[in-house]
């Protein structure tokens, strides 16, 4: 059976798939009514159209907006015509519009034809319009605000100039007074022309119409020639205006009379102009609010509401609530529409068809499927459904609709599409007319649908189809391959790959799938030699002219290697394998280096293990090298398979990279959207790099250790992990040596544990970490050995690095514990450290500060001997009374310098007191010991201390019993005793001269031999006899001196008395020189010493010389003042001349004379005299005549006494 007898209708008639708004003939209105297929979709849309419809007939309503939204072809406009033929009650060929809805069952609601009657009853003004067709674009401005097309469509309804709108404002105010029939009468008499032919020329026709003004006097010539000339320049539209104009037309018509403004394609119109939105929003807002229902604004849109205010960004709530009423139309809807108006079938066919489902239907299910990443494609679900849309197949309904959509938007040349020139029904039905001779089974390919479109494709686009008709080295196949890949190219919702373009290039039921891919596969190798398509990864993409010039520009970019193994290594060691450290445990992390092709990644590394990629670029190993390669570069080698599409793919995408940057400025419009592409098209590269690169290392070799490695993982990051793992185990296979991971804490108690330390014989077998301490130990030797300092940070570096790999915290501690355990010292600038000199925290923040680590040096420390060792223990034994227990050297150190610091605090206190007493006993003695201790504390190396204290051993055991009887004495009541026989010596020596009684002078010789002996300690206990005994002997002579002092004192006191009794102020003195020579007696009675005893009389003397002199002074002090003299005063003389005044001589006064007060004591003088004879009397009286002629001056008087 051929395809054109399977029809209930033939299928080449002529049906009117072009719906245009704006085409009234009645004979298409007529077809678009009798054909108009009611689907369910659509009756619900009726239905919630006119329930709405009629809150404003019943009701007033502001909800008086109608939103229809349907993808391109998907019947609004058709739609939207029908719904203004009901409403405005048209009649075609003698029916009612709604008597096609009755009588030919298209709907049985008897509710819903009740209300689309009652609809149409309603006087009513229908404005049906496209208003792109409408709108007129204004130069320099854009397009027309949406108020002034509302205006127009507006004024032509009344019959008024539309075009112009100033004039209809004047043709309005004369309906207004019942005048315009007259005006146009009028015009038609005097410009032999009817007004509506005329007016659009308004310029040209301004005589003629002043004319007329005046000739049916509405204005004066003046007034009318002022108006001409100032219309345009006065009028002026507002959307408030516009409303008031609806409005108060609605109220003359009629209590219940509605507008009606039905606009097609305003979402294509809005476009993104903001503006134009807020103007619709308005339009809709105010006419809701005026007119309550009475007008009414029915738009279709490709976009619903929702969809289209959001992408705008502003508020456009208000419009929402105008536009209550949403219909949408979808594919189905289509999809019914057709299979009703062209594809319904007669009995015979749909029989036949469904038969030949049965017999062939896994066939058929087997032979169209789509790729499990494309977007739902409807498939036959039975065998009706296989009647129905034979000889297309479900799926094409709706990618068609998607196609028409994007193609609308970026391959459609200007106006044609977006006119709806061509609708669903068209393309169907003239895809079904190329196959009507064919025999059933064959089906539609999808590339049939492009012959229809051709006309409407933009030149870009359609020239390469048609240069590639007429190239010779394309096949028709081919060219039909790329009409599918052309329609489908801006098709988000199915990927052009193979598969997929095999199930689109099915052309009968019996077709080979296998061998169309096949066809397929070599066809699309032709298209890209040819440069007509390009593959990106699975997928095959359609080039414009344009778009070839680019992939040559593209493809002529020069990459170098370098690059291409960057991208790779970036790709590989950022985005797959992230890692920069190997995790063996929370603790452990090891750096390794990253290599591609022997090209580091990110600069020169230099850790001692790595991971090496070696791909198809690189060079081409032998398994038994790779093996070798791994085990000298302590690396896991990672072998990828020889395919190299994915650095293919990094190539390209390098190029797409150049290139664009080299265009990024100054680019021509066209080339934006192909920028965007590539850009595009490289993000998706850079994925499938990803995605390849996955998985060349989950198929990789991978050789570890010199061996190829058997990895269990299957993730490419698990395996390197895995390799790694096996790596690290080999290489530092000492790292198990530590077997605790000691923290900051854990090197601090190190030096908490008690004072019996660890022994010095080295680990025991419980000793945590007892292999890795042994290391340690080594490498310190073997660098000693090299005559090599080790420094902490030294250490570190060498553990840190192969076999070993420790932390720096490990090294740390195990420095510490070496440290405390006594087998290695720490020096830091030349100043040995010890648990002596530094604290605790001192130490720890030694070892562990980044400050320190490159200064502080570790050694080998050396060892004190046992006999060292016995030593210092007797001394402290002996010297300081304290006995260890412990053989370590810093325990002993330690306590023997506590215990020596403790001593020197007790020799402070005795040097104090030779300080006040120099004559204490053994003072060197105690000096040159607390020196000893001194120097011994100094000491800061273990080593050389225990050497001196050894060596001085018996020196300082001599110490500590030479000291003992001189502590003992500073303790007891010796030092009292002691300390008043040297009192005592002291006295004696002090008034030696006058003792001359030889007991005493023994005694005190006896006392001196004690005290100044070397070791008078012995014989202390002798003093106490002694003191008392010279107490005795010399209190005796003392008080027997003191007896022959007291008649002198009493003497010279008389002597002061008797001379200070005749003066006249005697009582001013005589009390303070009593008290005075009191004082003297008293001394004299309390005197310890006859030195002391003795000079009384001198002390006596010299008091009475004192006050002499006093009463002297104070006499002379008060000795009247000679009186000057007055000279006489003379009367004047006859003339008032005074005369002189004669110069009157004085009597000479005496010139008092001074007193001076000698002791007879002094003129005698201190020596002797013997007189034996009148000679020495004369002698002795000369020197005394000498002696007081020496004191005797002019004008004194001598007073001895």
């Amino acid at each position: 059976m051929q395809i054109k007898e399977m029809f209930e209708k033939q299928i080449d008639r002529d049906i009117k798939g072009v719906i245009k708004v704006g085409q009234s003939d009645e004979e298409n209105v007529y077809q678009e009514l009798d054909e108009y297929v009611v689907t369910k979709e659509l009756l619900k849309h009726f239905r919630d159209f006119f329930d709405n419809y009629e809150k404003g007939i019943n009701n007033n309503t502001d909800k008086m907006g109608v939103w229809i939204s349907g993808f391109f072809g998907s019947g609004k406009s058709h739609f939207l015509k029908i719904l203004s033929y009901l409403l405005k009650n048209s009649v075609v060929e003698g029916k009612r519009a709604i008597e096609y809805f009755t009588d030919g069952k298209k709907i049985e609601d008897p509710m819903l034809i009740a209300k689309m009657t009652n609809s149409g009853t309603i006087s009513s003004d229908v404005m049906l319009f496209n208003i792109d067709s409408k709108g007129s674009a204004k130069v320099g401005s854009g397009k027309e605000a949406i108020v002034e097309v509302f205006m127009k469509v507006f004024n032509e309804m009344q019959g008024y100039c539309g075009s112009i709108p100033y004039l209809a404002e004047f043709e309005r105010q004369l309906d207004n007074e019942g005048r315009f029939e007259e005006f146009k009468e009028k015009f038609e008499e005097i410009a032999w022309a009817p007004w509506e032919k005329k007016r659009q020329a308004f310029a040209v026709i301004q005589d003629k119409i002043v004319k007329t003004i005046v000739a049916m006097d509405f204005m004066s010539e003046e007034a009318a020639r002022n108006w001409c000339k100032n219309a345009k320049g006065s009028y002026d539209l507002s959307i408030e205006k516009f409303v008031s104009l609806v409005k108060e037309y609605c109220e003359k018509k009629g209590p219940n009379h509605h507008v009606i403004f039905l606009v097609d394609e305003i979402g294509q119109y809005i476009a993104d102009d903001t503006q134009l939105m807020l103007n619709l929003q308005t339009i809709v807002e105010d006419l809701g609010t005026a007119c309550r229902g009475k007008a009414w604004v029915i738009v279709t849109s490709q976009e619903d509401i929702d969809s289209i205010t959001k992408t705008k960004g502003n508020d456009f709530s208000k419009i929402q609530g105008r536009f209550d009423t949403r219909l949408s139309l979808s594919a189905s809807n289509v999809d019914e529409v057709i299979r009703k108006r062209i594809l319904e079938k007669n009995e015979i066919a749909e029989s036949a068809l469904k038969l030949l489902y049965e017999q062939k239907e896994s066939i058929i299910k087997n032979l169209i499927t789509f790729t499990a990443d494309t977007a739902d494609k409807k498939l036959y679900t039975d065998k009706t459904d296989f009647a129905d849309c034979y000889p297309f197949i479900p799926y094409q309904f709706n990618l068609l609709g998607q196609v028409l959509t994007a193609v609308r938007t970026h391959g459609a040349s200007g106006k044609h599409l977006s006119d709806q020139s061509r609708s669903m029904l068209a393309l169907f039905q003239e895809s079904a007319i190329r196959l009507k001779d064919s025999q059933e089974g064959v089906l539609v390919p999808f590339s049939y649908f492009y012959d229809p479109l051709h006309k409407f494709i933009d030149h870009q686009h359609s020239q390469v189809i048609t240069d590639a008709e007429d190239n010779s080295r394309l096949d028709e196949f081919d060219v039909e391959l790329l009409k599918v890949l052309f329609m489908i190219k801006y098709v988000k919702e199915i990927k052009a790959n193979v598969d997929n373009l095999t199930t689109l290039m099915i052309s009968n039921i019996d077709d080979d799938r296998i061998e169309i891919r096949g066809k397929i596969e070599e066809s699309l190798k032709k298209l890209i030699r040819e440069t007509l398509v390009q593959k990106n990864g699975e997928i095959y993409i359609f080039l414009t002219n344009e778009e070839q010039e680019i992939n040559n520009a593209i493809n002529n970019e020069s990459v170098e290697m370098g690059e291409i193994i960057g991208e790779a290594s970036t790709v590989i060691f950022e985005e797959i394998f992230t890692d920069k450290k190997y995790r063996y445990s929370s603790r452990y992390l090891f750096p390794f280096n990253q290599k591609v092709d022997d090209r580091y990644f990110k600069g020169n590394q230099s850790n001692d293990i790595g991971v090496s990629i070696i791909t198809p670029y690189g060079e081409d190993y032998p398994d038994s090298a790779l093996r070798m390669l791994s085990a000298q570069e302590h690396s896991v080698i990672v072998k990828l398979p020889n395919d190299s599409t994915f650095l293919d793919e990094i190539t390209d995408s390098i190029k797409i990279y150049k290139f664009l940057n080299k265009n990024a400025s100054g680019a021509r419009g066209s080339f934006d959207s192909i920028r965007r592409a590539k850009e595009d098209e490289r993000i998706e590269k850079k994925d499938r790099i990803r995605i390849f690169i996955e998985d060349a290392l989950k198929h990789a070799d991978i050789y570890v250790n010199g061996d190829k490695a058997n990895i269990s993982a299957k993730e490419p990051a698990s395996r390197i992990n895995e390799a790694l793992g096996k790596l690290v185990a080999m290489q530092y296979n000492k790292l198990t040596y530590m077997e605790t991971a000691p923290e900051l804490s854990d090197i601090a108690a190190v030096f908490n544990g008690n004072d019996g330390q660890l022994s010095f014989l080295g680990t025991s077998d419980t000793t945590p970490n007892k292999l890795a301490l042994e290391e340690v130990i080594q490498v310190i030797g073997l660098n000693n050995a090299r005559h090599m300092k080790t420094s902490l940070k030294s250490l570190q570096d060498k553990f840190g690095a192969a076999p070993y790999g420790f932390d720096p915290k490990d090294v740390q501690w195990l420095v510490a514990m070496l440290f405390k355990m006594g087998r290695v010292s720490l020096t830091y600038n030349s100043q040995s450290l010890s648990m002596l000199s530094n604290t605790k925290d001192e130490l720890v923040r030694y070892l562990t500060k980044r400050e320190f680590v490159e200064k502080l040096l570790i050694d080998i420390r050396e060892r004190a001997t046992d006999g060292q060792i016995r030593s210092v223990k007797e001394v402290l034994k002996d010297y300081f009374g304290f006995s260890v227990s412990s053989d370590d050297d810093d325990t002993i150190m330690r306590n023997f310098k506590n215990k020596a610091q403790d001593k020197l605090e007790t020799f402070g206190e005795i040097m104090i007191e030779y300080r006040v007493n120099p004559k204490l006993p053994c003072k060197s003695l105690m000096e040159q010991a607390k020196k000893n201790l001194e120097e011994l504390l100094a000491i800061k190396e273990p080593v050389e201390f225990f050497k001196t204290v050894d060596k001085k051993r018996d020196d300082l055991l001599d110490d500590a019993d030479d000291t003992v009887p001189v502590f003992d004495f500073f303790k007891g009541g010796q030092k009292k005793i002691f300390e008043k026989a040297l009192e005592q010596i002291r006295m004696f020596e002090n008034s030696k001269t006058y003792v001359r009684e030889q007991e005493i002078i023994d005694n005190v010789a006896q006392m001196e031999a004690i005290v100044t002996a070397k070791n008078p300690f012995g014989q202390i206990q002798k003093l106490p006899d002694m003191s008392m005994k010279f107490v005795q002997q010399y209190g005796t002579l003392l008080e027997k001196e003191a007896e022959e002092m007291r008649p002198i004192v009493d003497d010279d006191l008389e002597k002061v008395l008797h001379t200070l009794d005749e003066k006249e102020f005697a009582s001013l003195f005589r009390e303070k020189f009593v008290n005075a020579f009191a004082e003297l007696k008293q001394k004299l009675d309390t005197s310890h010493e006859i030195a002391a005893v003795k000079n009384i009389r001198l002390e006596s003397d010299t008091l009475k010389l004192r006050c002499m002199d006093e009463i002297t002074e104070y006499e002379e002090a008060h000795r009247p003042k000679p009186v000057p003299p007055v000279p006489p005063v003379t009367p004047p003389i006859d003339g008032g001349h005074t005369e002189p005044p004669k110069l009157v001589i004085p009597p000479v006064q005496p010139k008092p004379k001074k007193r001076k007060n000698v002791s007879i004591s002094n003129v005698a003088g201190a020596r002797t005299y013997s007189i034996e004879n009148e000679q020495d009397i004369d002698k002795f009286l000369a020197e005394m005549k000498r002696k007081l002629l020496q004191e005797l001056e002019e004008n004194t008087i001598i007073t001895l006494s």
